[in-house]
């Protein structure tokens, strides 16, 4: 089996990635570039880009072990998470709170295949299940085309892209829905995931223009597909709202990664901030689950502070109690999501703190 050493490139894109998620559930375009790379128009993509940068060919001569692996990572923690929130939420319906639905066997452990957004205070976690589908048919699928001998990384991209476009089509005119949207989800993220394999296998020892002319490359070509296009963003978790045809998403997809991945090339070489980027790429997972809890934490306390103080009078309880992408600004300034963004990535790096310092302590006990 092949070692890798931590990327770091990588780990910053992660970063990026998840920073960009936690600031489109806020609302914040401030990382959009001028609105010329718009969140949802690639950032779930980030995720299934830097998955198949890391996965191991050889996996397919173990699909078992690497099943029960992908199982241990990706949806052990979840469900344990998903049991927490369900709990949570049925605790707080009891006190006024309308959000999300009670622990029932369906939310357990059907709701997270079927939407993922069944307690709501940790929606963006819909993303797990759907990547373990994703590295499961994708090992499976390699087993499949080794037997056939076919190993051109080119033809099976190709092959995934075409049955994306036919998905994205398929979605526009109305026939992914329902139980159709869970192969839709993987169908049309399964490029993503092959880009990130292709990209390390062929196109990464490419990768070599100056920053300048790439960036200029890059951002050239996405402002021109902004002006002939009219709304880039899109829906991944729903597959849905594509406005400009089933080809236009996956190319803001690439242009998206292109810039961001060569940023974080840049950023790798700034001391500092790389350490940062790099801790939060460590624990992308915790902080895609946990991101939401924390806005509803930072509210929480806004709210106390409206019942008990004169000030923040204008806090909307209902909405508090009713909307989990309410989000209370203090004074109306856009400026106070800074507040909101900060707790949704420190809050959850706290508790992957905690979780790890737990097992450690349990490994000395045993």
């Amino acid at each position: 089996m092949r070692e890798y050493k931590e990327n770091k490139e990588l780990r910053i894109l992660s970063a990026i990635g998840i920073i960009l998620v936690a600031a489109g559930h806020l609302g914040y375009n401030l990382f959009d570039i001028g609105g010329l790379f718009p969140y949802y128009s690639f950032h779930v993509f980030i995720f299934l880009f830097v998955s198949g940068y890391f996965y191991k060919e050889e996996s397919k001569d173990h699909i078992i072990s690497y099943l029960l692996g992908k199982c241990l990572t990706l949806l052990l923690p979840y469900f344990i998470w998903n049991l927490i929130y369900g709990i949570l939420a049925t605790l707080l319906h009891r006190v006024g709170f309308t959000i999300g639905q009670d622990i029932s066997f369906y939310t357990l452990f059907l709701a997270p295949f079927d939407g993922g957004h069944q307690f709501m205070y940790q929606f963006p976690s819909w993303f797990v299940p759907v990547l373990f589908m994703i590295e499961a048919v994708n090992v499976c699928m390699r087993k499949v085309l080794s037997l056939l001998r076919i190993r051109n990384e080119w033809l099976i991209f190709a092959g995934y892209l075409v049955l994306g476009i036919l998905t994205v089509w398929l979605a526009i005119g109305g026939h992914v829905w329902g139980l159709y949207k869970i192969p839709g989800r993987i169908l049309f993220m399964m490029p993503g995931f092959q880009m990130g394999y292709l990209y390390r296998e062929k196109l990464e020892k490419y990768d070599t223009l100056p920053d300048g002319p790439y960036l200029l490359l890059v951002m050239g070509i996405q402002l021109l597909i902004t002006v002939l296009c009219g709304g880039l963003a899109f829906s991944a978790v729903w597959v849905s709202s594509f406005a400009n045809g089933p080809v236009i998403p996956y190319l803001t997809v690439i242009t998206g990664i292109a810039f961001w991945l060569r940023i974080s090339r840049i950023i790798k070489d700034i001391p500092y901030l790389s350490g940062k980027l790099v801790t939060i790429g460590r624990n992308t997972y915790a902080v895609m689950m946990h991101h939401i809890f924390a806005f509803f934490l930072v509210k929480a306390f806004f709210y106390l502070i409206h019942i008990l103080t004169p000030l923040c009078a204008e806090f909307d309880t209902e909405m508090f109690l009713s909307e989990i992408n309410f989000i209370y600004l203090p004074g109306g300034t856009e400026a106070s999501k800074w507040i909101y963004l900060l707790a949704g990535i420190g809050i959850p790096l706290l508790i992957a703190n905690l979780q790890k310092a737990a097992g450690k302590l349990c490994q000395k006990r045993d």
